[in-house]
């Protein structure tokens, strides 16, 4: 991702030499299921539509998809995951939470 456009306020530099770091970040590590500490939220995204938000996954992100298409098929709902969050459309926390602690995850209900 070596785009002009991504350069963070940098315009010239009279360094013969320099040469822009980008900033790429490494990968996050996925940690054991016994290892995640996770919490399932409900929360109110847009239009006052209900979404079940499964919090604190440490994850690389194809490993953070297969566990949202997982979700997904045992919900029979829609969802998103990114930054280590995950969001089901509907409040699906039950079957979340028995799923979770199924496959080993630590895992909780938080909020009201």
């Amino acid at each position: 991702m070596k785009n002009k456009k991504h350069r963070e306020g940098v315009v010239y530099s009279t360094d013969p030499d320099f040469a822009f770091n980008f900033g790429e970040q490494e990968e996050t590590e996925t940690l054991a299921p016994q290892q995640q500490n996770l919490k399932i939220w409900l929360d109110r995204k847009g239009g006052n539509k209900v979404v079940s938000r499964i919090d604190g996954l440490i994850a690389k992100d194809e490993d953070l998809q297969n566990l949202r298409k997982k979700l997904q098929n045992l919900c029979g709902s829609g969802g998103t995951a990114k930054d280590g969050e995950i969001l089901l459309q509907g409040d699906h926390r039950d079957k979340i939470l028995a799923f979770l602690l199924k496959e080993g995850y630590k895992a909780k209900k938080a909020g009201g």
